[in-house]
């Protein structure tokens, strides 16, 4: 079940990761890239191998917040990264998650989470960030055959994010790679 630690700790014991790219995707990087606030804090759900986290860290971010219920994944980053004080490692059911950020980062958690839980996700994070906090992220704008990933629209991901945040931007990506090109989009939700 794709709501257990058991199933994503059994995808990383045989390498059944194929949502890992290696590195960070070009539109979170062109993003974090225009950041001038290298205070801010921010949280990566769902983090896997943290490729996010690591481009943060590397250019200067000072309060990176990683979560992921599955401990092979924190542990991999531990063995690369070292103690860290600019990194937080949460390993940790999200829903579960307490505190307060001023970014939280989408990159894989959300197509990776059963649907049906999609709304308590997105409620979540709302409830995670500070005033003025963004959610931002890359998704896909396309529906798979069973899943993970889960696929799903701009439309309803737009009718989603706005019962939580005052201002929501979804296009799509023109910098996506090249496997995933025109195939995802790209979203900016604010916090009132």
């Amino acid at each position: 079940m794709v709501d257990h630690p058991d199933f994503w700790s059994a995808r990383y014991k045989n390498e059944q990761t194929g949502w890992d790219l290696g590195e960070i995707s070009t539109p979170i990087k062109e993003y974090a890239d225009q950041l001038i606030d290298k205070s801010l804090r921010i949280l990566i759900p769902g983090c896997g191998r943290a490729w996010e986290a690591l481009y943060l860290l590397e250019n200067g971010f000072k309060n990176v917040h990683v979560l992921d219920f599955a401990p092979e994944p924190l542990e991999e980053l531990r063995n690369r990264v070292g103690d860290s004080s600019e990194l937080q490692m949460h390993c940790v059911d999200f829903f579960q998650h307490t505190g307060n950020y001023d970014l939280v980062i989408e990159q894989t958690m959300f197509c990776a989470i059963d649907p049906a839980m999609r709304d308590a996700y997105v409620a979540k994070v709302a409830q995670l960030l500070n005033p003025g906090g963004k959610f931002v992220g890359v998704l896909f704008d396309r529906s798979f055959e069973g899943g993970p990933p889960f696929g799903g629209s701009k439309v309803d991901y737009e009718v989603l994010f706005q019962r939580y945040f005052s201002s929501v931007i979804i296009e799509p990506c023109y910098n996506s790679i090249a496997p995933r090109m025109g195939t995802e989009v790209f979203f900016i939700a604010q916090k009132a």
